[in-house]
């Protein structure tokens, strides 16, 4: 159902950060209107099961009053002023209950996890908890006396788990941004399932103080976002180190998203399994050959012992880890236990201190082999999930089926590795499809960066310029539009043929494409003269030194026709990132070095029209 329009925007409120940030510096919106707005949704979708405790109006709208008496200068305006989030209802907020889905189980902290602290301080709006699988433990959104969670994507479809209530928040524009949690891919899984993005960030950069455990030594608090950029930004302000936290980590803190490197070894499963789900196995194969058209090379990589670690987690000793984390609790009321849930945690009793030694063993030696397969390549892809389920179905096989689900996700902590789920569209079912950029422990920026630029070509936002505040006036782009726009609008930045004037210009205006202008690319790159086709073309490669500035022309196009443009660029040009000289990151045409190895040098011309006027008339 369309959301209503407020009286001051031109379509109903897009939540995105950037939209916000340009509507509160405009005065277009006050906080108060936000928070009344986001009421407006919940209370339309009635009871969809996404929340455990929802903050009284009042509070939230006293709260929306307090950020425009505390910060009436835009200048000052801490990074998440007036943005509306969720809290997974197991981690603490002062004040409200914490359940994690066992109302027997609740109790009221007097504080609130640092995380939270954190946003609460950077500006952003609480309006509530959400629900989760009991004790965070499932991978499907269905083991909560509070209701099962459905994807706002497919009826019937499960939201994925345990952040069920955190991802359909998100997804269904409730709120802006929602804190999870993710030890086996609860994180991950449900961004999947719902359209969303999903932070997993590196083990200990977010503090699990606060945080009812799972498993204590494999918890990680995550991010569910509308995009790559939102979700970075939020975990640059929840990242730090905590010293009163034991799992803490002095990592890097991410910055803004990054311009997607270039050229990445990234490994893709040799021998992938969708368990029968051909669709989901079409739908990763086309996200592959996204990835090799900007400009990255593909490496099958063996997965059997990323899997095998994987295992561990349910059959090893980490389930004993699960039961010490609620194990008095559960021994003293297993009739306020979800059946399926008690089912679980009571194989963690049958463990023993040889079984968990022996465990840690295993798992050495499985990342001992691991770390091979990281020599060859920079970052692992695989499937978010290798197939979906209905709720029903879910209900109907609760365990085998959840092992499914997390496949390519249940190794990730134990093998300390961050990773971001990001959307990939639809299968030819129309069931959603996500992928999953994994990478070694501080690569949180890197994997953003890459997954941002790849949610470009699956109607992903555009992303946004580094480093700059946005305008005091909204630009196009980031006026509120509706929640369902038709698509998403990519920027193309175009060096040779296709600019206007040259000979195939005529594909980009066919396909829509908007000139935008001019541009200079940053210091990066050098530009040659390619002659192995029917034409002449110009050979744009990004230089480890001696790069210059080189002129580009700028298009705006929908996703959908930067994959035809994909579909008609051949070997050695591809399809990549361009850093421009103001920050921006862009789509671009690239081409791989070997190419041109014996080709004339022209970056001194500065663009390809200056070349060709060089050029002897004959």
């Amino acid at each position: 159902m369309p959301h209503p329009t407020l009286e001051n925007t031109a379509g109903p409120l897009r939540l995105d950060l950037e939209s916000l940030s340009c509507l509160y510096r405009s005065g277009a919106v006050r906080p108060a209107d936000v928070a009344g707005e986001v009421l407006a949704r919940i209370a339309a979708r009635g009871d969809d099961h996404v929340w455990i405790t929802l903050r009284p109006a009042a509070d939230l709208l006293g709260d929306a009053a307090e950020l425009v008496r505390r910060w009436p200068d835009p200048e000052t305006r801490p990074p998440l002023y007036g943005v509306p989030f969720a809290v997974k209802d197991n981690v603490d907020v002062a004040g409200l209950p914490t359940t994690a889905a066992c109302p027997a189980y609740s109790y009221v902290p007097e504080r609130g996890a640092p995380l939270v602290e954190r946003l609460l301080a950077a500006g952003a709006l609480l309006v509530g908890k959400t629900n989760l699988d009991q004790f965070a433990t499932g991978l499907s959104g269905t083991r909560s006396p509070y209701g099962a969670c459905e994807s706002p994507l497919l009826p019937g479809l499960i939201s994925g788990g345990s952040s069920s209530g955190s991802a359909v928040a998100v997804a269904a524009d409730l709120v802006s941004f929602a804190v999870g949690t993710d030890t086996a891919g609860s994180g991950r899984v449900p961004a999947a399932l719902t359209g969303t993005v999903g932070v997993k960030p590196s083990r200990g950069l977010v503090s699990t103080l606060g945080v009812v455990p799972a498993c204590a030594s494999l918890d990680c608090p995550s991010v569910f976002a509308r995009s790559a950029a939102d979700g970075l930004a939020v975990l640059s302000v929840i990242a730090a180190f905590e010293p009163a936290d034991p799992w803490s980590r002095a990592l890097p803190v991410p910055g803004p998203v990054p311009p997607s490197a270039y050229s990445l070894r990234i490994g893709v499963p040799r021998e992938p399994e969708f368990f029968g789900d051909t669709a989901a196995e079409a739908a990763f194969a086309e996200a592959a050959e996204r990835l090799t058209g900007l400009g990255h090379r593909l490496v099958p990589v063996d997965l059997d012992p990323f899997l095998a670690a994987g295992r561990l987690l349910y059959e090893g000793p980490w389930l004993a880890e699960r039961l010490a984390a609620v194990g008095d609790f559960v021994a003293r009321n297993p009739g306020e236990v979800h059946p399926v849930t008690l089912k679980v945690l009571s194989g963690g009793g049958a463990l023993s201190a040889v079984d968990a030694f022996e465990g840690l063993y295993r798992l050495r030696a499985l990342d001992a082999e691991t770390r091979k397969a990281w020599a060859s390549m920079d970052v692992l892809a695989v499937p978010t999930v290798p197939t979906t389920f209905t709720i029903a179905e879910m209900l109907e096989s609760p365990i085998e089926r959840n092992a499914i689900l997390g496949h390519y996700t249940t190794f990730t902590n134990l093998l300390d590795l961050a990773g971001i789920s990001v959307p990939a569209g639809t299968t030819t079912t129309g069931r959603p499809h996500g992928v999953t950029f994994l990478g070694p422990a501080g690569s949180d920026e890197l994997l953003a960066g890459l997954g941002a630029t790849f949610h470009t070509l699956t109607g992903g936002p555009a992303i946004p310029v580094r480093n700059t505040r946005p305008t005091a006036t909204p630009v196009p782009d980031a006026r509120p539009a509706a929640v369902h726009t038709p698509e998403a609008r990519a920027v193309l930045a175009v060096v040779g043929v296709h600019r206007s004037g040259q000979p195939l210009h005529g594909r980009l205006t066919s396909l829509g494409a908007t000139g935008l202008g001019t541009a200079l690319t940053a210091p990066l790159y050098r530009l040659y003269v390619l002659n192995d086709g029917d034409m002449p073309r110009p050979g744009l490669v990004r230089s480890t030194s001696g790069g210059v500035p080189v002129e580009v022309e700028l298009y705006d196009l929908s996703p959908s026709a930067l994959g035809t443009l994909l579909t008609q660029t051949t070997p050695p040009l591809g399809l990549g990132t361009i850093e421009l000289a103001d920050g921006r990151a862009v789509h671009g045409f690239l081409c791989e070095p070997y190419a041109t190895e014996q080709a004339p040098d022209i970056s001194h011309h500065g663009n390809w029209p200056d070349y060709l006027l060089s050029l002897p008339r004959s």
